[in-house]
């Protein structure tokens, strides 16, 4: 999640927050001292957040939703071909 920084949720959203807090005179502490630790820690404490609620039900640090999607139907264009089309 860290290292694809053009696509997902990670990126640089840790780097840009603490830049956006210490233009405000602010700081977190989870953020660190530099842009990589701050991304690396958002991405563990926000991104995997869901991930981590998941793991503690089952016993480990992490665990991902299993998302089944299944074979496709026939499709409306489908049911209505076989509902309408005449010979010519």
């Amino acid at each position: 999640n860290v290292c694809n920084v053009a696509k997902g949720p990670g990126g640089h959203h840790g780097s840009q927050l603490r830049a956006e807090l210490a233009k405000q005179g602010k700081k977190l502490p989870l953020l660190g001292d530099d842009d990589r630790t701050a991304d690396r820690n958002y991405v563990r404490e926000f991104v995997l957040a869901r991930d981590r609620e998941l793991g503690k039900k089952y016993g480990v640090e992490y665990a991902e939703a299993f998302h089944y999607i299944g074979p496709a139907g026939a499709s409306r264009v489908d049911e209505y071909v076989k509902q309408h089309a005449v010979s010519r």
